[in-house]
């Protein structure tokens, strides 16, 4: 996710910089996304710039917190994050808060729940687009501010950014994910279960 999304911003003018728990891997994954894009440690990774995408295995979300601290407090986090359980596709959180809340309690970050419903293949798309059509993009947040920016940057994309609530609502779109993940799996197009109305 990290590579594909960070390619398409740098497409789009704005600089990125990759952080990873192993600096060989940001340095590889900067190289891979191109010019306008370079590697640093994950504390210089989570001050970097206007936002700070997070994109890492669930599994791994504490230890990366763990290791930038108190960096991400107020700033705009981006959570493309599903914490999912195989082979049944269910929820790692359970009946619990969200990635997302547990990301934002963790940290005092403004975070934005957004990106999760679709592989990185979709992402590298240019534009991404189901059908002949932009693709839009469910967002949840608290933070005006914060969700300003990722409107932005999903516009940069070239996708339609779609508010579907306040962070409390970034548990449906995870179990959106799940559903949509598990259908995937069984070989079902989710969009034979999702049909437009019109």
């Amino acid at each position: 996710m990290a590579g594909a999304l960070g390619a398409q911003w740098v497409r789009a003018g704005h600089e990125v910089l990759v952080g990873a728990r192993d600096r060989d891997k940001a340095v590889r994954r900067a190289a891979d996304i191109g010019p306008g894009a370079r590697a640093g440690g994950l504390r210089e990774a989570a001050a970097f710039g206007e936002a700070t995408l997070l994109a890492v295995a669930y599994e791994g979300v504490a230890d990366v917190l763990g290791q930038v601290g108190d960096v991400l407090r107020g700033r705009t986090v981006i959570d493309c994050m599903n914490g999912i359980v195989h082979p049944d596709v269910t929820l790692a959180t359970g009946t619990g808060p969200s990635v997302a809340r547990r990301v934002a309690d963790a940290t005092g970050a403004h975070v934005v729940k957004a990106f999760n419903l679709c592989p990185d293949a979709m992402w590298r798309m240019t534009p991404p687009q189901v059908d002949g059509r932009p693709l839009t993009v469910p967002v949840c947040g608290d933070d005006s501010g914060a969700l300003a920016t990722v409107r932005t940057l999903i516009d940069d994309l070239g996708c339609v950014p779609a508010v579907a609530g306040g962070l409390d609502r970034a548990g449906v779109l995870e179990a959106t994910a799940a559903y949509v993940i598990g259908l995937h799996i069984t070989g079902i197009d989710p969009r034979s279960a999702l049909p437009s109305l019109s």
